[in-house]
């Protein structure tokens, strides 16, 4: 694993601690000690359940961008794009279901769109990459 590769795993890995506390918060929302309408407690769920696959998804991610050919701009998305992804979705899901008795995502939901399109191009960049070199 190259250094860059191993820094920006170590980051990730770092951002853990924010999954842990949001298990904590959606204990507190399952047990009614926040309250939320049911569409903000499904939000809720999936931007926690999001953050935590798509961090797996970043650090395996880590372990193959080294082993593919690419290189600049291309690596760089094949490293990114990814871990971006799981910020963009997972506060996509929080900040569009934000506000009080909300039934209907806000304006924010683009944010999670925008993590979508930064998810599919970091996979794809990065099994094009694999399957090229």
């Amino acid at each position: 694993m190259t250094d860059v590769s191993r820094t920006i795993a170590g980051a990730v890995l770092l951002t853990i601690v924010t999954i842990q506390f949001g298990g904590y918060f959606m204990t507190r929302i399952v047990r009614g000690q926040v309250p939320m309408t049911d569409f903000q407690k499904s939000f809720a769920r999936a931007g926690h359940a999001h953050a935590g696959v798509l961090v797996i998804l970043s650090l395996v991610g880590l372990l193959y961008v080294d082993q593919t050919g690419l290189s600049g701009f291309w690596l760089w998305i094949a490293r990114l794009a990814v871990p971006v992804a799981a910020i963009l979705m997972s506060g996509g899901f929080f900040a569009s279901s934000a506000g009080k008795d909300r039934t209907a995502p806000n304006q924010f939901l683009w944010i999670l769109w925008l993590g979508a399109a930064s998810l599919a191009l970091g996979v794809v960049t990065l099994g094009v990459g694999l399957i090229v070199a």
